[in-house]
């Protein structure tokens, strides 16, 4: 195969981001994002290589309109998805359920299997096949693959990945503990290994993946043994607006005392909880700016937010046996000092600290802020699940090419 670049999709419920990739030398040769779609002031930036950003306000009314908006971008870089250089397009998937447990090449058959398990991920996986349905369409004959989130913890082991409910029941309805943000532990789980000078398969990371969205993955020699989304990505930590672990009879008892439906639980637990619920702001940088200030309420959601952290960090350390090294990612675990300090404090006897010169220091490239003497490497490693999707599909369609 000759062709190199792969163009990276993720479609969200109101915004399209994307990344072309030279998969030569791992370069960027665009990358973009439409935002707002649906709405009124709709908004794409567009940016080429070695170019300045092009920043429009276009109606985008839904995303097909999205994506041809961006596909002339594209074009006007000679980038298009009629290029001959182009690849395949690689579009991230929220929930593959037990089925897809690795990159797979987009049909009809396959969308209508990503389709049938739209009732686990309501608000993604109707967003990720509207993209690839349009992708489609702008160019019949361009391989498409789907990048799953899930994936990646197809590898839990069954006392991980089952519920302790009815078998029956629970494999009727696919029931189980499916994972998830894989790209992004994958990803920072084999950078952690290079990080330390070693290859992934003699190495035991947590990883901790603290954005809007939040989970941690215990990655024993290269494969995801625990995770702690589950069964949707609501379960594990705290999260900007999502609850995280809860007492499941909580939604029954809402059910009956609140009057509140599943709808309402739902929206509840999802979007109206998490430190959102708590403090009323799901940022975790206006979080902190109102502790400074002496905010109760901010106060007991960083609390929450850490304690809960940590009781991971701990679990991972008794399901692993042996840790090398903690790994913080995404936008709250790369650029907030003060959780990652609060995460591992009065962690010592795991064999966890960190240097505080370290972990102050502002950069954006993957690092250890841990001291020389810890037994235990804690280190700060950027995500790149745009990177991951990229390798992942190109692997694939050069392999069959």
């Amino acid at each position: 195969m000759t062709a190199s670049h792969v163009l990276v999709l993720n479609s969200g419920s109101s915004s399209v981001k994307y990344q072309l990739l030279n998969m030569t030398d791992r370069t960027r040769l665009a990358v973009g994002l439409v935002e707002r779609i649906g709405e009124d002031a709709s908004r794409l930036v567009h940016t080429p290589r070695g170019g300045d950003g092009r920043e429009t306000t276009p109606r985008v009314p839904d995303h097909e309109t999205a994506l041809r908006a961006l596909a002339k971008e594209l074009e006007r870089d000679g980038l298009g998805f009629g290029s001959p250089q182009l690849a395949a397009v690689g579009h991230r998937v929220v929930h593959g359920g037990s089925r897809f447990t690795r990159p797979t090449v987009l049909d009809d058959a396959v969308l209508a299997e990503i389709e049938r398990l739209t009732p686990m991920a309501p608000l993604h996986n109707p967003a990720n096949l509207g993209g690839i349905r349009v992708a489609r369409a702008l160019n019949p004959r361009l391989p498409q693959v789907a990048v799953f989130d899930t994936a990646f913890h197809a590898t839990l082991p069954e006392h991980a990945a089952r519920y302790a409910v009815d078998v029956e029941t629970a494999d009727a309805h696919g029931i189980r503990r499916y994972g998830f943000h894989g790209t992004s532990h994958a990803h920072v789980s084999r950078r952690t290994a290079e990080l330390l000078g070693r290859e992934p398969a003699e190495v035991n990371v947590i990883v901790l993946h603290l954005g809007n969205g939040a989970s941690a993955a215990a990655v024993a020699a290269g494969r995801c043994v625990d995770t702690s989304m589950g069964f949707t990505p609501l379960e594990g930590l705290v999260m900007g607006s999502r609850s995280g672990d809860l007492d499941p009879a909580v939604v029954t008892y809402l059910t009956r005392t609140a009057g509140l439906d599943a709808e309402a639980v739902d929206e509840l637990l999802n979007r109206r909880s998490g430190l959102l619920g708590l403090c009323g702001d799901n940022d975790m940088r206006e979080v902190v700016r109102r502790m400074d200030e002496g905010d109760a309420a901010a106060e007991l959601a960083f609390g929450i937010y850490v304690h809960r952290l940590r009781k991971y960090i701990g679990a991972y350390c008794a399901v692993l046996g042996r840790v090398d090294a903690v790994a913080f990612t995404a936008g709250v675990g790369e650029n907030m000092p003060r959780v990652r300090r609060a995460a591992v404090a009065g962690l010592a006897e795991l064999g966890l600290a960190v240097d505080e010169r370290l972990n102050r220091e502002q950069s954006s490239t993957a690092r250890v802020i841990s001291p020389q003497y810890a037994r235990v490497a804690v280190a700060v490693v950027p995500t790149d699940e745009e990177l991951e999707i990229a390798t992942q599909t190109y692997a694939l369609v050069k392999d069959a090419g």
